[in-house]
Order: structure tokens, then C-alpha cells, then sequence
């Protein structure tokens, strides 16, 4: 099956930028994409920022009309109640998140999220028509004690358990090793464990599905390093940390295709 992936840049702001600084960061963004004439039908650019940022974004991208896509950084399991700081998928969807990311190595080590946890929330997403970005990655004991792809077509199965149809969803490889540690995994390496999990979705929810979900890698990437990994085909973008909060370094990513000729 022959399908056409849109690559996806997608940054994770994590727990930086105020709901002020959350407006001048996307409004400069918007700006240099658009003096870079980038074509988000081309690459389409998203944005994660905290919670408390979200309403301002919405406004931002309604009143400007941009083309920049946004997402939570997480959701919670319940749709509502009596569950004190979280927040529901139905309160993203009133925001018009497109995303949400769950199952960040962060929210699995800092707050024990269990594959169970992680699946729970990617049905929660589904349920209320949000697109989740899925974490899955091993730590550098976990490489060398199972090798390449066992952890992370493990938690990806975990976390799909009980999912039906042809759900809309993005799958990150972040391999914990990489993030934040300035060492990056080989374009050879992302394709390895990528190639495993489009088996892994086949198996799991079939052809079609596996043909259109978009694999991100995450860990250390930068404008530099991206094109390597953007021609590997089983690699469909980048879940970007620190890079992305510098409007200069996440544009250059975004605009892989045209700084570095891939």
C-alpha cells in the first residue's frame, strides 16, 4: 500500500513560556515561516505549550487565521469529576486542540504513568476526537538488556489494547537515552525501532492504518540533524524539545526540505 504521509513538526514546550510569552513565540513563528514562504500542506508545523497557554493560542491562530497546528501536553483519563488538576478531553476539544501528547518518557518516570495509564488516555483522546501524539521509548538499560525495538513496540501495544477501527493518531519514538542529552540516535537507528512500530500498528489495527500514522522521532533533535532523519521512510517528522522554544532553530527544522536540500 502506497500512502503520502505529511511530515509533522511538533513542538513540546513542556513546562516553559507563559500564557504572554506563549503569544509573542507563536506570533514570531508564524512570522518566519511566512517570510520562509513555508507551505504547512507541505510540512505541517504544531505547537504544544502549557495548559494555561492553550486559550491564548486558540485566540492567536482564530484571529490571524494561522496555519500552525496545537496540542495539550497531556489529558486525563476521565471525561470529569471529582479528580482535582486534571483536565478532560472534552475541554480540549472546546479549545480546538488538534493534539495531545501522552505518554511522554516525563510523565512515565515523574509521575509513574503505567502502560495502563497511557492506554486509558489514548482512548480518552479518541473519545472526544483529539489526535494523541503516542510516546514510546526505552532507556539505555532497556537497549542494552532487550535491544532495539522491544520496549517500544511493547508500550505501543499496551497502550493500543482495546483500540478499534481506523483511529487517527501520530506515534513518537523518543528513545529516553536522547532527550535533552545533546546525543541524538543515528538516522539508521530511528528507522530500525519506526520500521518495527508500523509492523507492530499493521499487526495490531492493519495495513491501512499502519500506511497513514505518522512516526516521529524525538531526542536531541536540532536543524542540523534533521534531514538525516527525514529521509529515512519510515520517519515522518520530529517531536522537538528544547529546539523548539527558539523561533529561528524550530523554523529551520520545519524548513527541512529547503536549508538542506533533502
Amino acid at each position: 500500500m502506497v500512502t503520502t504521509r505529511t511530515p509533522l513538526m511538533a513542538g513540546n514546550w513542556k513546562m516553559n513560556l507563559d500564557h504572554l510569552q506563549a503569544i509573542a513565540f507563536t506570533q514570531k513563528l508564524a512570522w518566519a515561516l511566512k517570510d520562509a514562504k513555508h507551505d504547512f500542506d507541505d510540512v505541517e508545523v504544531a505547537v504544544f505549550p502549557p495548559y494555561t497557554d492553550l486559550r491564548s493560542v486558540q485566540t492567536l491562530v482564530d484571529a490571524d487565521k494561522l496555519s500552525l497546528s496545537y496540542g495539550a501536553q497531556d489529558v486525563s483519563a476521565h471525561d470529569s469529576g471529582a479528580y482535582t488538576g486534571e483536565i478532560s478531553g472534552a475541554f480540549l476539544s472546546a479549545l480546538a486542540c488538534k493534539y495531545v501528547i501522552l505518554g511522554h518518557s516525563e510523565r512515565r518516570t515523574l509521575h509513574a504513568e503505567t502502560d495502563e495509564v497511557v492506554g486509558s488516555k489514548v482512548k480518552a483522546a479518541l473519545k472526544h476526537g483529539l489526535v494523541p501524539v503516542l510516546c514510546v521509548g526505552e532507556t539505555s538499560e532497556d537497549l542494552e538488556k532487550f535491544g532495539a525495538s522491544a520496549v517500544p513496540v511493547a508500550q505501543l501495544k499496551a497502550a493500543l489494547e482495546g483500540v478499534e477501527g481506523t483511529p487517527d493518531l501520530v506515534v513518537a519514538y523518543e528513545p529516553v537515552w536522547a532527550i535533552g542529552s545533546g546525543q541524538a540516535a543515528t538516522p539508521d537507528q530511528a528507522q530500525t525501532v519506526a520500521h518495527a512500530l508500523r509492523a507492530a500498528l499493521e499487526e495490531l489495527l492493519g495495513e491501512e492504518v499502519a500506511a497513514a500514522t505518522r512516526i516521529l522521532y524525538g531526542g536531541s533533535v536540532k536543524s542540523d540533524n534533521i534531514a538525516g532523519f527525514m529521509r529515512e521512510p519510515d520517519v515522518d517528522g520530529a517531536l522537538i524539545g528544547g529546539a523548539s522554544l527558539k523561533v529561528d532553530e524550530f523554523s529551520a527544522i520545519a524548513r527541512f526540505r529547503q536549508h538542506v536540500g533533502s
